[in-house]
């Protein structure tokens, strides 16, 4: 038989943690940058843009007749898209550890 406040004390620390990993992961910050640095992103564990850096050096190249304004998104792109991911790895990292090794369906990779 399933103990009703056994129950409620399971939500409670289910809660309790599913707050200590939202804070963990706001202040997780992730970098990741592209085309040797020229392009730099910082990003949380929630996977929220903080900053985008962009090298002057990758804008002068903007000057003139025909800018190469598609290589700088596709660096812009590059490194966002590589902060999420290790965003992504962050997350699963702090679900495993809260976890500490449990395996639930949909959550372990």
């Amino acid at each position: 038989m399933i103990n009703p406040l056994k129950m409620a004390e399971m939500f409670s620390q289910a809660s309790q943690m599913q707050d200590e990993m939202k804070r963990k992961l706001a202040a997780t910050v992730i970098e990741a940058t592209s085309g040797g640095g020229a392009v730099t992103a910082t990003m949380n564990g929630k996977k929220e843009l903080l900053k985008l850096h962009i090298d002057p050096a990758a804008v002068a190249g903007l000057s003139g007749e025909h800018p190469d304004v598609e290589m700088l998104e596709d660096l812009i792109l590059a490194a966002v898209n590589e902060a999420g991911r290790k965003a992504d790895d962050a997350i699963q990292s702090s679900v495993q550890g809260m976890l500490g090794g449990m395996k639930i369906p949909g959550l372990n990779a």
